[in-house]
C-alpha cells in the first residue's frame, strides 16, 4: 500500500472517527488550523501537519465505503506492527462473539492467566483498532489480548456492542477470576468500557482489575468544550450526533449508556488517556475528575497537541510513549510479573 494511499486512508479515519482533520471549510475555532507547538516530536509535527493537509471525503462515504477502507488500513498498519512486536493473531469466536486473539511471544493459549480484553474505535460503526491498539499492548504487557469485533451500528444499535462485550467478558471469567481480566479501549471503545463497567455494577458481578478509558466519555447527553475546538467533518457538532446510529431511540442519559449519571464509585482504577488537540478531551477528562471526585484510583494523562486517539494510527514517538503507559499500567493492576 502506498503512502499516498494510507494518507488517504488516515483522512477517511479522521472522519469516521471524528479526528476533524480539516482540508474543507470550518469554522475559525477549529484548534487543528492553529501552528503545532514545539513540544511535539519531529516525526509528530511531520505526521500532524500531513494530516491536516489530507482532504476529507466530502460528502461523507456510505458506511459499507468506510469499512473496506479502514479495514485495509488496519491490515496496512498491523503488518509493520506484526514484524516489529512478533506477536501472533488468531481469530475466533467466543460466547458466539468473533474476536482477535494477539499472543505476546512465548503464549500460545489464554490459559487461566491474566489477559486483556479490549474494545476497539470506530465510532461505533467501524473497526479502527482491533489490531493497531492491540499489538503493541500484548507485546509491551506480555499477556494475550483479546479484541471483541462487536457487532456494529446502524444495523445494530445499542445494547448490542455492549452485549457482545458483555459475552466475552463473561467467557473469560469462566477461567479466572475477574481480577484477572483488564478492561481498555480507545474513542467508542473507551465509551463501550465505561458502560461495560456500569453494566456490571448493575447486575452485581465482579468488576476487573482496571479499565484504560482512551480519549472517550461517559456522557452521551451533552457536549463537553472541546467539541467546540474540533468540528467535525460530517458536520455533526456532538459526539451523541455522531454515534446517534448506536444511541439509537435510547436514552442518552441512562446510567449505562451514560456512565456519568449512575454510581461511578465502583469503578476500577483508571488510566484515562486524551490530547489536547482531541476532541473529546473535555468527555475524557469530565470523567476523570468524576471518578477522582467518588474516590477512585484515577489518573488522567494528556499529550500536547496531537489529534484524537493518535496512538491507534500515527507511527510517532508519542505513540510509543502513550503505548508505554498504558502497557505499564494494565500490567501493574493485574500484577503480571
Amino acid at each position: 500500500m502506498t503512502r499516498t494511499t494510507i494518507a488517504r486512508l488516515l483522512g477517511l479515519l479522521a472522519c469516521a472517527s471524528g479526528t476533524a482533520a480539516l482540508a474543507q471549510t470550518e469554522p475559525a475555532r477549529n484548534i487543528m488550523t492553529w501552528p503545532l507547538p514545539e513540544t511535539l516530536s519531529p516525526e509528530g509535527r511531520a505526521m500532524a501537519k500531513a494530516m491536516a493537509a489530507s482532504p476529507v471525503p466530502n460528502p461523507t462515504p456510505p458506511v459499507a465505503l468506510q469499512r473496506q477502507a479502514i479495514g485495509a488500513m488496519q491490515d496496512a498498519m498491523g503488518t509493520p506492527l506484526l514484524k516489529r512486536y512478533g506477536v501472533r493473531v488468531e481469530t475466533a469466536t467466543m460466547a458466539g462473539v468473533p474476536v482477535r486473539i494477539i499472543y505476546p511471544k512465548g503464549v500460545t493459549a489464554l490459559g487461566k492467566g491474566p489477559v486483556l480484553l479490549n474494545l476497539h474505535g470506530g465510532g461505533f460503526q467501524l473497526d479502527s483498532g482491533s489490531l493497531t491498539e492491540t499489538i503493541p499492548i500484548a507485546a509491551l504487557t506480555g499477556l494475550p489480548v483479546v479484541a471483541v469485533l462487536y457487532r456494529l451500528a446502524p444495523e445494530h444499535p445499542y445494547p448490542a456492542a455492549l452485549d457482545d462485550a458483555l459475552a466475552v467478558y463473561a467467557a473469560l471469567e469462566k477461567d479466572r477470576k475477574a481480577s484477572r481480566i483488564a478492561v481498555y479501549g480507545t474513542s467508542a471503545g473507551a465509551v463501550l468500557g465505561g458502560q461495560l463497567i456500569a453494566k456490571l455494577i448493575g447486575l452485581g458481578r465482579p468488576l476487573p482489575a482496571a479499565l484504560g478509558f482512551f480519549s472517550g466519555s461517559a456522557d452521551m447527553s451533552k457536549a463537553g468544550d472541546s467539541e467546540s475546538w474540533m468540528p467535525l467533518p460530517t458536520g455533526k457538532t456532538t459526539l451523541a450526533a455522531e454515534i446517534a446510529p448506536y444511541i439509537g431511540t435510547a436514552d442518552p442519559k441512562d446510567p449505562i449508556l451514560s456512565p456519568q449519571y449512575g454510581d461511578v464509585s465502583r469503578f476500577p482504577p483508571t488510566l484515562l488517556i486524551s490530547s489536547t488537540r482531541d476532541i473529546l478531551l473535555s468527555g475524557t477528562a469530565i470523567f476523570g475528575r468524576a471518578l477522582v471526585e467518588r474516590g477512585v484510583d484515577a489518573r488522567l494523562v494528556v499529550f500536547d497537541g496531537l489529534p484524537h486517539a493518535f496512538w491507534a494510527y500515527m507511527a510517532i514517538p508519542e505513540t510509543d510513549q502513550a503505548n508505554a503507559l498504558i502497557a505499564n499500567f494494565l500490567k501493574q493492576r493485574l500484577g503480571a510479573r
